[in-house]
């Protein structure tokens, strides 16, 4: 389905625009139009937004804890072509009780038949509203039991061990089952929530609190936030739980249960310096505070960049800030993703590419270039890996996911780290100074709307090559973006960025001599991990004994270093290392570890099959839907 079909863009002005936010009046920058091209449809959503699109959500809303769900009202700006006669929204599994206008007259409306991929289509008649112009419709509802967004913990899941939490993950196309709207990332608005939830919880949502939390009775408390720049939908968030703040800075902060929030605010000293170093890079950050969440462990991912508030895992704690290039990137995802977001899932790596790039130049900056070059040579050495597993003709392996493949089913190496590496060779060829000159207009041009590939191709050639024959053979744009595997001119890392750690890896597989206690702990988080990763792939349980007692691996206080030890007993049949393998899958939610462990179990075969039926029985209700989603089909696990 064409959802942009030039044919209407003559009678649709307001969704078109040739200008750029710095263009706009300042009451204006807010709202960003839809893209009209065709390349920029979104095929997961059922919305037809040049016939009618929302462009604010106002959410009304009571945290039920004990119903495990949210209800309320969604009031939705909606902005209808001139024959418009309905408007089409995204929904997956959500309970209807009524629409109506802004007058309170009911609507008709119908609720589709559901797809398992995406949910189920709202078509809600507007009535005498129809024409052009800004209308609202209020839609009364809750959530389903099931809404995959939303994680609802035991107090027994959290560090207090008091009180309950509930957390949102919306990305990719989730937050469908909790708010009724058009749930594309080309579809951007602007929002504002009024939340109660039970005291003494506090709520924290991805947008500016409108002050404290009013007493509305009822031992409840109603809290309210504002996001007045348009963002993609996905990026609405919220959490709720005994939470407390700590500042780290004039415009940064953290959020977190008070049993983690002194390790977590020490883990974050550096934020306020990142936030310097990345405004130094690519101009200003334009989202006011940047503050962040410690979530409990069950939060599936290592963060999610939602605006004002970024998402974290508490695995990143290291104690020594070793895994902060987390912060860096999700910092980055302020400009890359949140500030200029694919209008569609198929262009993955305009927001996560670019950002693991901008990632490791806020890494060079603050932390300096050793870092920097051991974090892409890490990001190096995973996208040759996943090539060379793949197959080097594999469309999975295009950084832009074509036709037939869904996004959401693609190598994350193909998003992440070969975006990262095609603009480090970008910038190599290009020159550092032209092409950050290139990267910051690109953000100013383009700032608050969507974007797709074949616009950033189109812009590094009007921008940069202008019409440079020369310089377009060896960018070699589109063989970058559309093609698979890994270009010839990819820029490789510095081979001095590991010399003394793939030193010690090589000699360790040559006669089984291990780096001394102090080398070891001299090493950085990402040395650290770099040998692990290149032990080899079968050893013998006398070989991981002697490993675990000189590198104390079972007693590391980083989450990157212990999963990557964990993973190598347990492929390995090690059972001196399943009793920790077990309590920490139980204790930690995050896909990047959980899903692995239980793969590395299963492919022993009769070994570790028993073992992982055993722990997953015990462990998946704690785990976010996500998690499930990804692991199920690996144990074989079948509902009852």
């Amino acid at each position: 389905m064409r959802i942009f079909a030039s044919a209407t863009l003559v009678a649709l002005p307001f969704l078109i625009s040739a200008c750029t936010a710095d263009d706009l009046p300042e009451e204006e920058r807010g709202v960003a139009p839809v893209l009209t091209s065709a390349e920029a449809q979104d095929e997961f959503t059922y919305a037809r937004p040049l016939e009618a699109r929302v462009t604010h959500v106002a959410l009304d809303l009571d945290l039920d804890f004990e119903g495990q769900r949210v209800e309320g009202t969604a009031t939705l700006d909606v902005e209808a072509a001139e024959d418009a006669s309905e408007i089409v929204l995204d929904s997956d599994g959500l309970i209807i009780g009524g629409i109506t206008d802004g007058n309170g007259n009911q609507l008709d409306y119908e609720i589709g038949e559901s797809d398992p991929e995406k949910g189920e289509p709202i078509t809600v008649q507007l009535g005498e509203l129809t024409g052009p112009g800004l209308q609202q419709i209020v839609i009364d509802y809750a959530s389903g039991p099931e809404a995959e967004a939303l994680q609802w913990l035991e107090p027994e899941q959290t560090a207090g061990g008091e009180y309950p939490f509930v957390f949102s993950q919306g990305q990719a196309i989730l937050n469908r089952t909790w708010i009724p709207t058009q749930d594309s990332p080309g579809i951007r608005q602007t929002w504002e929530a009024r939340i109660t939830a039970p005291k003494p919880l506090e709520v924290v949502m991805s947008g500016i609190s409108r002050g404290d939390p009013e007493d509305v009775g009822e031992n409840r408390r109603a809290f309210e936030f504002v996001m007045e720049n348009s963002i993609p939908p996905y990026l609405i968030a919220i959490a709720a739980g005994n939470l407390e703040f700590a500042e780290l800075g004039p415009r940064s902060g953290v959020w977190a249960e008070p049993e983690v929030l002194e390790e977590a605010a020490a883990e974050l000293t550096d934020t306020e310096a990142m936030i310097d170093a990345a405004e130094e890079i690519y101009g200003p950050y334009r989202w006011g505070r940047y503050d962040m969440i410690v979530l409990p462990p069950a939060f599936p991912y290592g963060g999610m960049e939602n605006p004002v508030m970024t998402f974290l895992t508490p695995t990143f704690i290291a104690g020594d800030r070793s895994n902060t290039g987390l912060i860096a990137h999700e910092l980055a995802h302020s400009w890359s993703g949140n500030l200029v977001t694919y209008s569609s899932w198929r262009d993955g790596w305009l927001n996560e590419g670019v950002t693991s790039y901008f990632e490791s130049r806020i890494s060079e900056s603050v932390f300096g270039e050793k870092r920097a070059n051991q974090e892409y040579a890490l990001s190096y050495a995973s996208l040759v890996e996943a090539i060379e597993e793949q197959g080097a003709d594999n469309p999975n392996t295009a950084m832009r996911t074509p036709e037939g493949i869904s996004p959401f089913d693609t190598v994350g190496e193909a998003i992440y780290d070969k975006g990262t590496v095609f603009l480090r060779t970008m910038e190599t060829i290009i020159g550092r100074e032209r092409f950050d000159e290139f990267m910051r207009g690109w953000f100013d041009r383009h700032a608050f709307q969507p974007a797709t590939s074949e616009m950033f191709l189109a812009e590094l050639r009007e921008y940069v090559v202008q019409d440079d024959e020369e310089l377009e053979e060896q960018l070699m744009l589109d063989g970058w973006v559309y093609g698979t595997g890994l270009p010839e001119n990819a820029v490789a890392p510095d081979p001095q960025a590991f010399a003394e750690v793939d030193g010690a890896a090589q000699d360790y597989a040559a006669d089984g001599t291990l780096p001394g206690t102090d080398t070891w702990r001299s090493w950085t988080g990402a040395e650290q991990q770099r040998f692990l990763q290149e032990l080899p792939e079968e050893m013998s349980a006398d070989e991981l004994a002697a490993l675990n007692e000189q590198l104390a691996l079972s007693e590391t206080g980083n989450n990157e270093v212990l999963f990557l030890w964990l993973e190598a007993a347990l492929r390995n049949e090690y059972r001196p290392a399943v009793p920790q393998a077990e309590e920490f899958l139980a204790a930690v939610g995050r896909n990047k570890f959980v899903e692995p462990l239980f793969k590395a179990l299963w492919e022993t075969g009769d070994w570790g099959r028993p073992i992982a039926t055993r722990i997953y029985n015990d462990t998946r209700g704690g785990y976010h839907s996500y998690t499930r989603n990804q692991v199920d089909p690996i144990v074989g696990y079948e509902a009852g």
